[in-house]
């Protein structure tokens, strides 16, 4: 069966480049890098303020889709970085939502 795609490609237009960091570090340290990549996405972002000893401060979150499976050699996305805009962000989650039969319809990226 043919699944719709919730993510089109039309609305992918942003471009973002991801870094994706696997389980475990190298001998210096550092995260292990399993994917780092150019691609185009629907990008949200969203700003609240958070209030603080310091009275204020303002928390920039957003979320970024692609379509199908931007990491198939990855069950899960737990960390990375991307850069879009010109900014670094981290990622903090990823959601691979899945079709009945167990195909990735998109990746979803939340950063922060």
């Amino acid at each position: 069966m043919i699944y719709p795609k919730l993510v089109r490609e039309c609305d992918c237009k942003t471009d973002i480049h991801v870094v994706l960091y696997g389980e475990g570090v190298t001998e210096e340290g550092e995260p292990i890098v399993v994917l780092e990549d150019d691609f185009k996405c629907n990008y949200q972002d969203k700003a609240k303020r958070v209030l603080t000893a310091e009275k204020s401060l303002i928390q920039l979150t957003a979320k970024v889709y692609f379509i199908g499976d931007i990491a198939p050699n990855l069950a899960v996305i737990s960390s990375g970085k991307v850069t879009v805009f010109g900014e670094t962000r981290n990622i903090y989650q990823g959601t691979k939502a899945r079709n009945p039969d167990g195909t990735v319809n998109f990746t979803e990226l939340e950063i922060m």
